[in-house]
């Protein structure tokens, strides 16, 4: 027969399980990474219907004796969600492992693949600044990114071809799913422009979308020297090098996605008067459209809140930047002197404002 214990040492456990959840929350993306590199979601895909622990240990390039960790592995994503396990069929009572949403992003050269985010994950340049945090808050760094590494985020990249590849990989994987989204769901934003910028773009998926998609549309990738080297427009798309702190295109429209939050509040200022000065006034339906998160207390999804305050801590970690609330959008708007501003359109974790002179 048990014994029941008293109320404290059930606080006491609750409160190191708590810990121990929270200390080994990595294994998600560790397992994540390890069944991508082993190919497991594209075997599932391939097979085409549930697949057996045995189906699956048959063509996977293991060594046989460890099958009984691909179902410890298997287990712990089952649990999270990442994949399901189902009848292989209705005469068969064995179950096999199929693929959910979640899982269907770890298929390996598709659209809207994350396996970029994955190889990011571990790479230890991004690891780094995380050692460093409680060092960052006693110093004067911008960043704990530049307290690990002695330089800012993109000063570094410029000269570590690798991790310039995983964040542009990261970007065009990224963009390329929001893209579609944006096109399919959001056009009104774009039809009575002439002619938009698309500032930060990196090598320009979005604006070859919206190019595409709109002939009427003039758009412009606006980017750094080094970015836009070598990038061939087309008969609506122009690239254009510079840089957003000291003069951006004119244009009826200046998109800014995924821009603001890598930058803090008074150089988010200095970019949006940029952005001012670019575009017409409101009567002449001049605006900026921004992509990016605004920060809510989402007591029914408390993983997209929490999702959004991890964001938060990787802007401040990496580059200084941060995450904003509706308030704290609506200050930097104001500040830039512009005059309002609309959420249009709510995109999962991210919004569409745009944002009037």
């Amino acid at each position: 027969m048990a014994f029941l214990i008293g109320e404290q040492s059930v606080e006491l456990l609750q409160a190191q399980a708590k810990f121990w959840n929270h200390e080994y929350n990595f294994i998600y993306i560790a397992s994540l990474k390890c069944v991508t590199q082993l190919g497991i979601p594209d075997i599932i895909y391939k097979h085409g219907k549930p697949i057996t622990l045995q189906q699956l240990a048959n063509v996977l390039p293991i060594n046989k004796a460890k099958v009984h960790g691909v179902y410890r592995l298997m287990r712990v994503l089952v649990h999270s969600g990442f994949f399901i396990k189902e009848k292989v069929s209705d005469d068969d009572a064995d179950m096999g492992y199929w693929l959910t949403p979640a899982s269907r992003l770890l298929i390996k050269d598709q659209a809207l693949s994350m396996i970029p985010f994955l190889e990011a994950s571990f790479y230890p340049t991004y690891l780094k600044p995380w050692h460093h945090m409680s060092e960052w808050f006693q110093n004067d760094d911008l960043s704990a990114f530049e307290t690990a590494h002695g330089s800012t985020l993109w000063d570094y990249a410029s000269h570590d071809p690798k991790l310039n590849e995983l964040f542009n990989e990261h970007m065009v994987n990224d963009t390329e799913s929001l893209s579609r989204i944006v096109i399919r769901d959001c056009q009104n934003v774009f039809h009575n422009m002439k002619s938009m910028v698309d500032v930060g773009g990196n090598t320009g998926f979005m604006a070859k979308a919206i190019a595409d998609a709109f002939p009427h549309l003039h758009c412009t990738l606006f980017d750094l020297p080094h970015v836009v080297a070598g990038l061939t427009g087309s008969k609506n798309l122009t690239y254009i090098e510079g840089n957003m702190f000291e003069s951006i295109p004119q244009a009826d429209a200046v998109m800014l996605k995924w821009i603001l939050h890598d930058w803090s509040d008074e150089e988010s200022v200095k970019i949006l008067k940029k952005c001012k000065v670019a575009i017409p006034s409101k009567e002449n339906e001049g605006k900026v459209i921004i992509i990016d998160m605004i920060v809510r207390n989402n007591k029914e999804d408390h993983q997209e809140t929490e999702t959004q305050l991890f964001y938060d801590l990787l802007m401040m970690v990496l580059n200084n930047g941060k995450e904003r609330t509706e308030k704290e959008w609506e200050e930097v708007f104001f500040d830039a002197g512009h005059s309002g501003y609309k959420i249009a359109y709510e995109l999962g974790l991210w919004s569409l404002i745009e944002v009037y002179p």
